[in-house]
């Protein structure tokens, strides 16, 4: 049985060298000029750069790249290009709000909790219950993709690799299946508490997505026997599905949720170091969204659908396996829901308990500094991390399609911890600081003021989609 908590598993994430030598940390942090977080005793974290990068992007990157070229023929290549840069670069300054905040925060103990207690007491348990739910949604969308892909794969799979003739057997033709095979092995993931403890996994899912912009380049300039003809291509063509398409970019860089574990966790966690984190991971999104909304768009022009990897043909081995890669994308992605998903539940039922802050030499538990925030217990995390794992896999068992809630989900949870809360939260943090940047502290209730902008029209054109659905079921 691997052991989930104590001083053996930290030791085993931990980078060598800054383990056995404290002086170490120290010299890195003067390095990147900030001696503050030198200076505080008590638990360091153990992730390295890599694998806080890796876990941040793959938290960023899902199945919504596959929408990126029917953004892009929305509005012509240009709109499109210009749309996904301005969409990552809003989500990037948010993230680098909260990377703000966290330094406020307790040491290596932040959260959208603590820093609503210094900002918003009223209300935090309000944003924590949100999250929760927003996550929640999300990693249930993940098994129900996986749910609906895997039949298909396993029949593109089985006629590529045998014949066309034979069909696979009748039970591997059920994702009711496949999602009770595949949560075998992702339910020991959904249990660990570090965010770094899932790196490995988040580099397999990043490899996936590799395949997945091999598949668009190679279809570009080598395209398969039975792939249609591309309609039209524009260079600036604003079609009314720009209104439906522009919400999915805006969207496709939500991450926020695990900015502040991986604060917790990186071994430095300088604002140079964060700022690194984050513009790798944000960048390398936006690379890929690019890459795969050029060339998908390339390929089929106006005639492009939602899912690009669907518009290929699914007799050549080739994309079924770029399909596998999809469904190994989102698997890999479920325990980066729930563990957002866990914490902010913990915050919820613990209200009222947050940890206080910690003065400059004193002492901060080191004994255990796997425990998050106010030290869930091992009880209370095993029955959390069971109900939510439970209870999604439950609904994804029974329901095929929650595509309006999530949609609901998606328009208010999303936009609230990128966009609304980092503004609001550094805009309060600084306004009563002499010595803040009141440029930056306007531009943070500028990112707010957006926020608000894209809740209302996200929320209003799902209520518009809503009753038109029902419009037309009547007649």
């Amino acid at each position: 049985m691997v052991r989930l908590y104590g001083a053996a598993e930290g030791h085993e994430d931990q980078e060598p060298q800054a383990a056995d030598d404290p002086r170490s940390s120290r010299e890195d942090d003067a390095l990147l000029g900030d001696a503050a977080t030198a200076r505080k005793p008590g638990r360091q974290g153990h992730a390295s750069l890599m694998s806080s990068t890796s876990n941040l992007a793959n938290t960023i990157i899902g199945s919504g790249m596959l929408t990126f070229p029917l953004a892009m023929a929305s509005a012509g290549i240009i709109p499109g290009i210009i749309t996904c840069v301005f969409s990552g670069g809003v989500a990037a300054f948010g993230l680098y709000l909260l990377s703000l905040c966290a330094a406020k925060a307790p040491h290596r103990r932040a959260s959208f909790f603590t820093i609503a207690e210094m900002t918003f007491p009223s209300a935090a348990v309000f944003f924590d219950a949100a999250i929760a739910v927003k996550c929640f949604g999300v990693s249930i969308s993940y098994l129900i993709i996986i749910k609906s892909l895997m039949p298909s794969v396993v029949a593109a799979l089985y006629h590529d690799l045998t014949s066309p003739d034979v069909n696979p057997p009748a039970w591997m033709l059920s994702g009711q299946n496949w999602i009770t095979i595949i949560m075998i092995p992702l339910i020991p993931l959904t249990f660990l508490r570090k965010l770094d403890s899932l790196r490995h996994t988040s580099y397999v899912a990043l490899f996936s997505v590799a395949y997945l912009v091999l598949i668009v380049i190679v279809c570009y300039f080598f395209p398969l026997k039975g792939t249609q003809e591309p309609g039209e291509i524009y260079l600036v063509h604003f079609t009314p599905s720009f209104v439906s398409t522009f919400p999915v970019q805006v969207f496709a860089y939500t991450c926020a949720q695990n900015l502040f574990p991986i604060y917790n966790e990186i071994h430095t966690n300088s604002q140079k170091r964060m700022n690194l984190v984050i513009g790798t991971a944000i960048g390398s999104a936006a690379v890929i969204y690019e890459v795969i909304a050029i060339f998908g768009y390339l390929t089929f022009g106006s005639k492009v659908g939602p899912n690009i990897i669907a518009m290929y043909p699914s007799t050549s081995l080739f994309i079924a396996v770029g399909q596998l890669a999809i469904v190994i994308l989102v698997m890999f992605s479920y325990p980066l829901q729930v563990h957002p998903c866990r914490n902010c539940l913990d915050k919820v039922f613990h209200a009222g308990h947050t940890s206080k802050p910690v003065t400059e030499g004193e002492d901060e538990e080191p004994e255990d500094e796997h425990h998050a925030s106010h030290d869930m217990t091992p009880l209370k995390h095993t029955v959390l991390t069971v109900a939510i794992v439970a209870s999604g896999f439950t609904i994804a068992y029974f329901v095929d399609d929650l595509k309006m809630v999530l949609s609901f989900v998606g328009s208010t949870g999303s936009t609230t911890i990128s966009f609304i809360l980092p503004g609001l939260f550094w805009w309060k943090l600084s306004r009563d600081d002499p010595s803040a940047n009141k440029t930056l502290s306007r531009a943070s209730l500028g990112l707010a003021i957006y926020g608000m902008f894209v809740f209302v029209f996200c929320l209003s054109f799902n209520i518009y989609g809503l009753f038109q659905k029902e419009s037309e079921t009547l007649h």
